[in-house]
């Protein structure tokens, strides 16, 4: 069976096409070796999970990765710390295949407040436990969380953070696991940007001792052309794989899902159509340009979670209106809260200390929805915006 582009979950190399990510798992391991906790926050469809998989095959020779995703847990677990405990035990053993992994008085323990729902399984009591584990381990241990900000806004996550930072501070004392890192959209050290209601904002200090994740996630140029080069060993298109990787990358600026989908179009979608009958048609700057109109015409989970955002997020909402219809020029604030939270989602980046739109795609996506609005509530604006459309558009 030959390969696909997938925009559908996690990747992996055996059956998708997909950049090579051994330079950043190189960093990241960097970091584990160094027994640094951090938290990854990307946007939606960013490559998260496919990056942790490819990580926990990166770090299985050396150490014991205990790889859990925090989506498998529902608001009934975290209403209390015998839930948690509970559930976070049993989400332990399934994510370790084999037992022999596992210490047997700590198998046993775990085993006990999986299927105990006891006041007595405090969050302390489940640390102690887990500390026993780091110091009999043969290897060390490092704790993977994928979408930790799927927790509702509890005191008991909080709580778990604060054990994590607690031991982690006293882990000359106290063993503890040598990294731990939590991937999520939300920055785990603003989760009050998530874990909100009208009336109080929780802080978050229990990860002020998260490290700083800086590893490059985008996809640049060149990795692009080594995916569409593996592509074209596979098809012999004879496309020009420089200029496509060129385009591909002027348009997404390399977000990841952006990156594939356009990948995906033009080999599902573009080749075999009318105006380009075969792949080969299809991979040149034409069939790319006919992409570019699919996909900014097709719904999907990532668009509609753009739009969804604006609406929830009604300063960040503004900001980019009066990039797009005014021209603002808005100058790059970390503290800003619209900036943070459009840094956050992957539609802000920053460029000569300006804020702009991340990339193309994003910014005539963004064009489109306010130009639909505007065409009901100012018809005289619609007609001048409509006018200015093309520029987003090049040809």
């Amino acid at each position: 069976m030959k390969r696909y582009f997938n925009i559908e979950g996690s990747c992996n190399k055996t059956e998708h096409y997909m950049v090579n990510l051994e330079s950043r798992l190189i960093k990241i391991k960097n970091l584990v070796d160094n027994g640094k906790y951090f938290s990854i926050n990307r946007a939606r469809q960013y490559g998260k999970t496919t990056t942790l998989d490819a990580l926990t095959d990166y770090l299985q020779n050396e150490y014991l990765v205990v790889y859990l995703d925090f989506q498998m847990l529902g608001n009934e677990d975290f209403k209390s710390e015998s839930n948690f405990a509970s559930a976070f035990s049993r989400e332990i053993l399934l994510s370790i295949s084999s037992s022999a992994d596992i210490p047997r008085e700590v198998h046993e323990k775990l085993k006990f407040f999986s299927e105990e729902y006891s006041a007595n399984n405090t969050l302390s009591l489940l640390f102690v436990l887990l500390s026993k584990w780091c110091d009999l381990s043969n290897k060390p241990i490092v704790l993977i969380i994928d979408e930790v900000d799927s927790a509702t806004n509890n005191q008991v996550f909080l709580d778990f953070l604060s054990q994590l930072r607690g031991y982690y501070l006293h882990r000359k004392k106290r063993p503890t696991f040598q990294s731990v890192i939590l991937a999520g959209v939300y920055d785990v050290k603003n989760l009050r940007q998530k874990l909100r209601d009208d009336k109080e904002h929780k802080t978050n200090s229990p990860w002020n001792i998260a490290t700083k994740f800086d590893v490059e996630m985008n996809f640049s140029v060149q990795d692009i052309a080594k995916m569409l080069s593996e592509y074209e060993q596979d098809y012999h298109t004879g496309m020009d794989i420089e200029q496509m990787a060129n385009l591909i990358y002027d348009y997404t600026s390399g977000y990841p899902f952006l990156v594939s989908g356009f990948c995906k179009i033009i080999d599902e979608n573009i080749a075999g159509s009318e105006k380009f009958p075969n792949h080969s048609a299809a991979w040149k700057k034409d069939g790319f340009l006919e992409a570019v109109k699919v996909i900014l015409t097709e719904k999907n989970t990532l668009f509609e979670s753009m739009i969804n955002k604006l609406q929830e997020y009604p300063e960040l909402r503004q900001m980019i209106y009066e990039i797009l219809f005014q021209a603002v020029s808005i100058a790059y604030n970390p503290d800003s809260y619209a900036i943070d939270i459009g840094m956050m989602f992957g539609f802000l980046n920053q460029e000569n200390e300006l804020v702009k739109i991340a990339n193309r795609i994003f910014e005539t996506r963004f064009y489109n929805f306010f130009l639909s609005e505007e065409r009901e509530k100012e018809p005289e604006l619609y007609k001048i915006a409509i006018t200015e459309k093309n520029k987003f558009i090049k040809k």
